[in-house]
């Protein structure tokens, strides 16, 4: 232990077009454009798949997106948009939209069952299925799908959601027998509604989650966006005030995503330390009932462009200390998959690699992480967790500003990756924010340049175009891609790019 020490964490910047930096991502592409702007630009083909009313929907707003589109009131934390061609320098070809009709008819029957799996795996099907199709029948090749559900599928396309009761609702009676996939129905004209039942069992209740479950083995990369926030149907006057509140931001926001998930780079780091790569473990219970539990993990390069691996499923929680640990074997496995891809992208290994998880480092796991990375790189393990006993005040205002570091040991220290930002003149949200605490855990590095790095990915989520997150995205979205990673049974993703999880 040391005496605490308050340091100050400099706003990390951003690296842009023509290696000009700025500290918010919409400054950033305001003046210069994106960091690889020569890569991706022009006339781009996006496909759109939903009923007629929501693709009207959404191609009314694309449009719009090419536009200015000017906040409320006047505002740095909501700055007006200039428009999808002025910030990322690319069109949508709007002669040419790939479009996929999902019939109104079709949901509304989907909607009529009663057993939640059945329900959600039936509308899920209305938009994989012609996906699916289009890839492998289509000559017009589709980087991204944006995928429009109206306000009926978010709503009832949830765990826990229930629909209502009415004279025409699917009940659908069966015994637990079905659900064992040795069993073979006597009668072959059941054996197809049997297979259906089974099949639909096999994967997670949740339209979103089991969307970008089914469509990872096939390369199909998508957006998933709701009618209502782009359209305003079917929300009272109230939400339609809110949503106007936030129209520049849900602009900023889609812009990013589009161009990342076509390939592009929106931005990265400031200031790279090379040969750095960032690892965050993904941890997901299969049962609550039982141990097992699918990890993975994944993979940030100082570009911020992500990989996620993923691991075996295995007995990895401990219900007695409530945290997650691999076999030696298993995570010498995860470890030697992220590093060889690394080196198949650069010609040599990271000299670095710090691994953030929520947890601490058991020995076992440890020595097989040491033993994957042995003459190869250097490996940090670093332990990252919200931490909301410890609240730190100050005669001002407003909270402590984001970047503030409370060292109280040599490798310990709480960060508050949220409060006041001086670039806004305010904080965001309206309560006292709470520190994440971080630990170097195992092996060695300097406490400062870990918070310094973890500043930094706070501010490389592309799905959001925001001037920083709370938790870096080594963990920002590990609970996310762990529910997709398991919203399906025996799925087969291989190494595939973040954007396909987000």
């Amino acid at each position: 232990m040391i005496e605490p020490i308050i340091k100050y964490i400099e706003e990390p910047f951003l690296t842009f077009g023509c290696n000009q930096k700025a500290i918010d991502p919409r400054d950033g592409l305001m003046l210069f454009g994106p960091f690889d702007k020569t890569k991706l630009k022009g006339s781009i083909t996006l496909g759109i798949i939903g009923p007629a009313a929501a693709r009207l929907s959404m191609t009314d707003y694309l449009r719009k997106l090419h536009e200015q589109i000017l906040p409320i009131k006047d505002s740095k934390k909501y700055p007006i948009f200039p428009g999808i061609e002025s910030t990322m320098g690319i069109a949508v070809n709007f002669g040419n939209i790939p479009q996929i009709d999902v019939k109104e008819e079709n949901i509304k029957s989907a909607l009529r069952h009663t057993n939640a799996h059945i329900r959600i795996h039936e509308l899920v099907n209305l938009y994989v299925d012609p996906l699916m199709a289009y890839m492998k029948e289509e000559e017009i090749p589709v980087n991204l799908w944006l995928v429009v559900i109206p306000e009926v599928i978010f709503t009832y396309g949830r765990p826990q959601s229930k629909i209502k009761k009415a004279e025409d609702n699917i009940h659908t009676k069966f015994s637990k027998e079905i659900l064992n996939p040795n069993n073979q129905n006597l009668f072959p004209e059941f054996q197809k509604e049997d297979d259906k039942i089974r099949e639909a069992y096999e994967y997670e209740i949740n339209f979103h989650n089991q969307l970008k479950a089914r469509l990872l083995g096939s390369n199909i990369a998508t957006q998933i966006i709701r009618d209502s926030k782009i359209s305003n149907i079917g929300l009272s006057e109230k939400q339609i005030e809110k949503e106007e509140q936030v129209r520049t931001a849900k602009a900023w926001n889609l812009a990013s995503a589009i161009y990342y998930k076509l390939g592009g780079l929106p931005w990265k780091m400031g200031e790279v330390r090379e040969g750095v790569c960032y690892l965050g473990l993904v941890y997901k219970k299969t049962d609550e009932k039982n141990r097992n539990a699918c990890c993975a993990a994944q993979m940030f390069l100082d570009s911020g462009d992500g990989m996620v691996f993923k691991g075996n499923v295995g007995p990895w929680w401990n219900p007695q200390t409530k945290e997650f640990h691999l076999s030696k074997e298993d995570a010498y496995n995860i470890i030697s998959q992220s590093l060889e891809s690394y080196f198949s992208k650069f010609g040599a290994y990271p000299s670095e690699v710090f691994i953030h998880a929520r947890t601490y480092f058991d020995d076992a796991e440890w020595a097989g992480f040491e033993e994957a990375a042995c003459n190869k790189s250097k490996i940090i393990g670093v332990r990252i967790r919200s931490n909301n006993t410890f609240k730190l005040y100050r005669q001002f205002s407003y909270c402590v500003p984001r970047g503030l570091m409370l060292q109280y040991d040599e490798y310990k220290a709480l960060l508050w990756t949220k409060g006041y930002i001086p670039r806004f003149k305010t904080q965001i949200g309206l309560e006292t924010p709470n520190p994440i605490d971080i630990q170097i855990t195992r092996g060695n590095a300097n406490i400062d340049i870990v918070c310094k790095d973890i500043m930094s990915l706070t501010k490389l989520n592309y799905n959001a175009c925001i001037y920083g997150d709370g938790l870096p995205v080594t963990l920002k979205f590990a609970d996310s891609i762990g529910e997709i990673l398991t919203a399906g049974k025996d799925l087969d993703t291989g190494v595939l790019p973040f954007k396909f999880y987000i």
